[in-house]
C-alpha cells in the first residue's frame, strides 16, 4: 500500500484513496508515508477532521498547507489556494494533501469541490497530488462521484492481516519495544490473538498490551491461552 501511495505522490498522478474498516492502519500508513517525503521537495497538508462544511473545509486546506491569513469568503480562499499551489511550484515544492476520514464528509458538494482542487494545473500538470483515507463507504461516495472517481488514479483497500502476517507484526513490534520477544507469545497464543483480533492491528496492539500487563503482574514468563482469556474479559 505504502509503494502505490508513493507512486502517485513522485509521479504527480493527481489523487490516490486508501480504504480500510477501523483500526487497519490508515492514518499510521499515512503518517509513515509522510516521514517517507523528503521536507525540501514536498509541501504536505493533512486534514485530520474532515466533517465541515465546504467553505471551512477549504480554510483548513489552506491553514493546513501553511497560510496563516486565512479569507473569509469562498472565492478568496479559492484564489489563495491557487496563489499558493503556483508559488509552492515556483520554489521547487510539490503540493501533497492527505484527507483523513474522508468517509465522515456528509456534504457531497464537498466531494465535488475536493474534485475541482485538481483543475488547479500548469502545463498539463497536477499543481496538487490528493489522496483520501477513509472506510470501507468511502468508496460508495466516490463512485457516485464519477468525475472524482476517474481522477484517482491508485485505489487500494487494506485488508485484515492474516493468521502469519499477525504472528509477523507481533513480532515486530516486540523486538521494537524489547529488543527480541519472539519467545513471549507461542504459537497457540498467537493464534488465539488473530481469533480475538479479526487480524486488526490496532485489535492485536490492544490485546497484546493487556495480556503483557497482566503477565507481568502475575510473574510471567510467557504468555499463554489463560493470560490471553483474562485479558478479553477486562
Amino acid at each position: 500500500a505504502l509503494g502505490r501511495l508513493l507512486y502517485v505522490v513522485r509521479e504527480g498522478k493527481g489523487a490516490g484513496m486508501l480504504t480500510g474498516v477501523f483500526g487497519c492502519g490508515k492514518t499510521v500508513l499515512g503518517r509513515t508515508l509522510l516521514k517517507e517525503l523528503e521536507n525540501d521537495v514536498y509541501k504536505i497538508g493533512f486534514i485530520t477532521n474532515p466533517r465541515l462544511e465546504t467553505t471551512e473545509l477549504l480554510r483548513m486546506i489552506l491553514h493546513s498547507l501553511g497560510r496563516k491569513n486565512l479569507p473569509e469568503r469562498k472565492t478568496e480562499v479559492l484564489v489563495a489556494l491557487n496563489e499558493l499551489l503556483v508559488d509552492n511550484i515556483r520554489d521547487g515544492k510539490k503540493t501533497i494533501l492527505i484527507i483523513d476520514e474522508a468517509h465522515t464528509i456528509e456534504e457531497k458538494g464537498v466531494f465535488e469541490e475536493i474534485r475541482l482542487l485538481l483543475n488547479y494545473q500548469l502545463e498539463n500538470k497536477f499543481l496538487l497530488t490528493l489522496l483520501l483515507f477513509g472506510q470501507p463507504g468511502l468508496t460508495e461516495e466516490i463512485e457516485s462521484n464519477k468525475p472524482l472517481l476517474q481522477r484517482i488514479a491508485i485505489r487500494y483497500n487494506l485488508n485484515p492481516l492474516s493468521l502469519e502476517e499477525t504472528k509477523k507484526y507481533v513480532y515486530h513490534r516486540l523486538a521494537i519495544a524489547a529488543g527480541d520477544g519472539s519467545g513471549l507469545f507461542d504459537l497457540k497464543s498467537l493464534e488465539k490473538i488473530y481469533q480475538y483480533s479479526g487480524g486488526i492491528p490496532r485489535r492485536i496492539n490492544q490485546i497484546c498490551d493487556m495480556c503483557l500487563l497482566i503477565g507481568f503482574d502475575k510473574k510471567k514468563e510467557k504468555i499463554d491461552e489463560e493470560i490471553i482469556k483474562e485479558a478479553m474479559q477486562v
